[in-house]
This record gives C-alpha cells, structure tokens and sequence, in this order.
C-alpha cells in the first residue's frame, strides 16, 4: 500500500482516494535492509509471481471480509462497495446513489456487500477515525436491523467530518447511531470501541481484494461484481443499470 501524501480531494469531486505511497525515509530503510534480505526476496518473488492479480477477487473472501451486507442472498445482483468513512467521494456516492441501492435492495433485486476500509486514518483528525467509525458500523451490523444498518452507514456520511479536522470519539459516535434508533446494547459495543479491531481485520482482507482486481490500484469508492470492478458514476443511473442488464 502507498504511503505518498496526496491532496484532499474536495467533497465536490468525483476522483477516488488511494492509499498514499511510501514515504522516502522507508524507502532508504528498505534499501538497507535489502542486503539481509536478497535470499527472502528470491523465495518470496517465487510466491508472489504465483499469486500476482489477474484481475479478479476471490469472491468467498469478499462474502466474508464485509463490514456489513445488505440485501437478499437470492438477489439476481450482487456487488462489492469499498468505502470509507473519511472519503468524501464515497460521501457524494452516497448522497446520489445511497437511495437508488436502498431502492434495489428493498425490492429484491440486489445484494450490496458493503466494505469500509481505513487507509484514510492518517488524514482523520484523531488519527483512527476510520477504523472507528468502521468498527461502530461493525457493532450495528451485529446488533440492528437491515433499515438501520443503512440509515447509520447514510448518517455516518451525512455527518462526515472534515479532513484533518475535528472527528467524533467513541461515545458521539455512540451517539450518532442512538439518533437511528439502535439500541442500548449497541451503543455501549461502539463507545467501548468493542469491534474496531474486528472492522482493521475486515478492511485488511478487503482492501487485499480489491488490490487483487484492479491490479494493486486501491481506491474509493470502488464496487465489483463477480469479483471485477465495474464503474460507476455520481448518477444514480448506474444502479438502474446495474440492476437491468440481466432483465429481459
């Protein structure tokens, strides 16, 4: 995962977040330690060269490694959403798009697996805010239903904080999900911060995936099918048709 510091993109845009790139003092640790290294580096090429992108992730992980899924199991259509909680993009994505999945969802039609990841940690006020916000989705994931597990991932973007800014700690993130009705059980898992690092594990796994099928070029918001990417646009006009390329 890169390290590089990019600029914010305004909530205005359209561009995705990627991890940044390495920073230039561990490259110089990298190559000290190269030397030591030599003999791993020809073993592990072996392994990497085996298990290199091929433009598709594994599915039976996707299904597994979600923050949360919503939708029926025997939805005609499922899709793997990457997000995260500090992503402005993903909050426009959800502004213009949030309602049109909500729509399929409630209808039948698909099944979105939602996956938030945490790359965007670094550019949080707090520092964790991603992986916070992650594990509070965690915590209404296990306890509510379908309805509020969607109106707590629309609020948590409705509300989202400014980058490097001021963030919610536990107990008001505790608070914001009170305001979707959850109930007391879940609001004492979030401001215990009881599933964050169950939300790191997941976005782990996740955000290998999606490196898996876009050749290492992770970002947000991002959504496959079938374990490949597919586009999508701040319209809601790529659900519509997501969900009726396969009706005729």
């Amino acid at each position: 995962m890169s390290n590089k510091k990019k600029q914010p993109v305004p909530k205005t845009s359209t561009s995705k977040y990627q991890p940044r790139k390495q920073s230039s003092t561990m490259t110089y640790v990298l190559g000290g330690l190269a030397v030591v290294l030599i003999a791993a580096v020809v073993i592990g090429g072996i392994v990497w060269n085996n298990s290199r992108s091929d433009g598709e992730a594994n599915t039976d992980v996707l299904a597994t490694s979600a923050t949360f899924t919503a939708g029926s199991a025997t939805a005609p259509h499922t899709i793997d959403l990457f997000e995260d909680f500090q992503c402005p993009a993903c909050a426009n994505l959800e502004r213009t798009s949030g309602a049109a999945m909500t729509d399929a969802i409630n209808s039948g039609q698909l099944q979105v697996r939602f996956h938030m990841l945490n790359f965007l940690n670094k550019q949080s006020g707090s520092g964790d805010y991603s992986s916070r916000a992650a594990g509070a989705m965690k915590c209404v994931a296990d306890g509510e239903s379908q309805d509020v597990q969607l109106a707590f991932h629309s609020k948590l973007f409705q509300v989202q904080p400014r980058e490097g800014g001021q963030d919610y700690d536990d107990q008001q993130l505790a608070g914001l999900a009170k305001d979707v009705g959850v109930s007391d059980a879940t609001q004492q898992c979030i401001a215990e911060g009881a599933q964050v690092a169950a939300a790191e594990s997941s976005a782990s796994q996740s955000q290998t995936e999606l490196a898996n099928a876009t050749g290492g070029q992770v970002g947000t918001p991002s959504v496959l099918q079938d374990g490949k990417q597919i586009a999508v646009s701040n319209s809601p006009e790529w659900v519509q048709k997501l969900i009726g390329a396969n009706n005729s």
